[in-house]
């Protein structure tokens, strides 16, 4: 009986979300030597949703590589990952507050979308979902920008806000999941842990 699961992610949110569905996990973080942040580099003309999906199972294959490495007991490895997009054009991460303005500037006053891919594996069985929400954000005004950015909330978030967090006055409208939106879409989640055999 698989009683926990490893969350390969550095997300506070992510492991908020696996606690509300009432899920034991534990980290299983990078060590300080593997490039994480350079799995999530984009290839030219890449598809949003295909980018999202290719990043997530990147960061599946290493933490399985870093369980293995550390000879830990086995069990099932979710990994997540986030990304923004306005028609083709992927949101990442902002580099800094300069590039976070940027982003915000462009997503005011559109609807876009917010794709997280989730990824489970367990043994040789691995699990994938899709999570493709709208946000519609109202007009910002370079005032309103300057704040939030100010706020340092969009630092380290896709698309450079945080639906939980100070830019849910922005959103005039959402379709879709929240919860993946925010970084872990849970109906999604309880499925692909179902899947491998973890009760929920």
């Amino acid at each position: 009986m698989i009683d926990f699961i490893y969350l390969a992610s550095q997300s506070p949110r992510r492991s908020q979300l696996l606690d509300q569905l009432g899920v034991r996990h534990e980290l299983l973080l990078p060590d300080a030597d593997e490039d994480s942040e350079g799995l999530e580099v984009a290839i030219k003309n890449e598809a949003p949703a295909a980018y999202v999906k290719r990043v997530t199972g990147l960061k599946l294959d290493a933490a399985l590589a870093r369980l293995k490495r550390r000879r830990l007991p086995v069990a099932p490895i979710l990994c997540s990952d986030t990304t923004v997009a306005l028609g083709r054009k992927i949101f990442g991460k902002p580099e800094d507050a300069a590039d976070a303005s940027r982003m915000l500037a462009e997503l005011g006053g559109t609807r876009h979308r917010v794709l997280t891919a989730v990824a489970v594996q367990h043994r040789n069985k691995r699990q994938e979902a899709l999570s493709d929400s709208r946000v519609t954000f109202a007009p910002l005004t370079p005032a309103q920008i300057k704040s939030y950015v100010a706020s340092g909330e969009p630092l380290g978030k896709a698309g450079a806000y945080a639906v939980q967090g100070r830019a849910a006055g922005f959103i005039s409208q959402i379709s879709g999941s929240y919860s993946g939106i925010m970084g872990l879409p849970m109906f999604e989640t309880a499925q692909l842990l179902r899947a491998v055999g973890f009760k929920l």
